[in-house]
This record gives structure tokens, sequence and C-alpha cells, in this order.
């Protein structure tokens, strides 16, 4: 049974830095593409990483709202991923979401993903 569970959300100033942790189990996040997504209401989602499965030599991509900013990475040992948040803006407030394609070569369509970890930038 495939579960993600993200943790390490919160409040943070413009400027902070905030890191995103996403425990995987039933999928190994190594093998499939794996990343991270936000959703603000009224707003359409927005694809913000991903790394893509075994074989794509560790392929990152990141949306351009992102890029320079965030960064992705994961655990195969602790079957973990993780984004870092750098310079973060008060439009980064969003509700995050790690997620599996559960495809090594596309990161589309998400497949399944979290309950989501809720980031505020504020002053």
């Amino acid at each position: 049974q495939v579960q993600l569970v993200e943790s390490g959300g919160g409040f943070v100033q413009p400027g902070g830095s905030l890191t995103l942790s996403c425990a995987a189990s039933g999928f190994s996040v190594d093998f499939v593409s794996v990343g991270w997504f936000r959703e603000v209401p009224g707003k359409e989602r927005e694809e913000i990483s991903c790394i893509f499965g075994l074989g794509h030599n560790d392929r990152t991509e990141y949306g351009d709202s992102v890029k320079g900013r965030f960064t992705m990475s994961r655990d195969k040992a602790k079957n973990t991923m993780y984004l870092r948040m750098n310079d973060l803006k008060p439009e980064d407030t969003a509700l995050y979401y790690c997620f599996t394609s559960g495809d090594g070569s596309t990161c589309e369509p998400p497949r399944w993903w979290g309950q989501g970890a809720q980031v505020t930038v504020a002053s």
C-alpha cells in the first residue's frame, strides 16, 4: 500500500528557510519519479519539483517560481524525500504535498500524494 507522510511545515518570515520531509512506504523513492506540488485555495495546483526514477541519473526539474531557491533530494536508505526551501516569500504560502507518479520516466500525473504540510510565509 502506497503511503506518503509530509512533515516540517510551519510559519516562517520572508527570507527564511524551511525543509519539508516526506516519508514514503509501499514503494522505493529512488525507483519511481517523486516530487512536490503545492495548492492555494482558488488557484491551480502548481508542481514545483520532481526527480525522475531509476535510470534517469537523478534528473530533477523545478518550476520557474522556485528555481534557485528550492532544492529537492531523496534518501534511498530512509525512503524519504526532502524539499529545502530558501529565501521564502509570502507567495510561497501554500499547502505542500509530496507525490509519486508511480512511473520512473514521467512526473505526470501525480498518482499518489500525502496529506499535505502547510507553509505560511509572513512578517
